[in-house]
């Protein structure tokens, strides 16, 4: 598979190529924003790893004027801006993922594996489904292993949100943000009572599980049998 790396800071776009290359993939380097952007345009990759902070044409550019193009290529941004706001403008322009510098090289490729594995997959504009768990989103319906699941409106928010980002680990302050529209308060329980709720519906009539609570760090969905 081929892999655009748009790294400004030499030592780090050295850094990630060889390592990406010695993990089997293809790799192509852009030290700026402009050949990134210019790269991302006129060559076909399987995943942009996008630095945001780049001199010349940003991230954010970069990315908002390959969805404008219609390009879905997936997109992970690697950044050392870490506030919430930054987060939320990366996913809203488009992104897949979002990694805060400094970072470990193992979690960065389990991330690409991820982002590359949910690309093979079938794309339905109005479906979404792990396992045998799939959501109408036209209808704003779940359903698991074919029985209808009754969810409100915030508990199907909050599901669409964990299945679109199947794999990854959201945290409590990200899910705060897309789905409550708040900035998260570290005294309230508002999310561990809904992912509750949600767990309650979703898994417990269930053998397999697949809402999982990282401790100290969020909550994830994903198939632990395709793991």
């Amino acid at each position: 598979m081929k892999l655009l790396v748009v790294e400004d800071e030499s030592k780090t776009g050295d850094y990630l190529r060889q390592g990406l290359q010695e993990a089997g993939f293809v790799v192509d380097l852009a030290r700026t924003g402009l050949d990134g952007h210019h790269l991302s345009q006129t060559e076909a990759y399987d995943l942009i790893l996008l630095d945001v902070m780049l001199p010349d044409v940003d991230g954010w550019r970069i990315i908002q004027s390959l969805r404008e193009a219609g390009k879905q290529t997936p997109v992970l941004f690697l950044t050392a801006r870490d506030s919430i706001e930054d987060r939320v403008k990366g996913l809203e322009l488009g992104a897949d993922d979002y990694l805060v510098k400094p970072f470990a090289f193992a979690e960065l490729l389990a991330r690409v594996r991820t982002l590359l594995r949910r690309g093979t997959q079938p794309v339905h504009a109005d479906r979404l489904q792990v396992a045998d768990l799939v959501l109408d989103l036209s209808k704003r319906r779940a359903t698991r292993a074919g029985v209808r699941v009754n969810l409100t409106g915030k508990e199907f928010a909050l599901l669409e949100l964990l299945v679109r980002r199947q794999g990854e680990v959201l945290p409590r302050s990200l899910i705060a943000s897309q789905v409550w529209d708040m900035n998260f308060d570290s005294d309230t329980n508002v999310i561990d009572v809904a992912i509750r709720r949600l767990r309650a519906k979703i898994d417990d009539p269930h053998e397999v599980k697949l809402i999982h609570t990282i401790r100290g760090m969020g909550y994830s969905v994903e198939n632990p049998l395709e793991s």
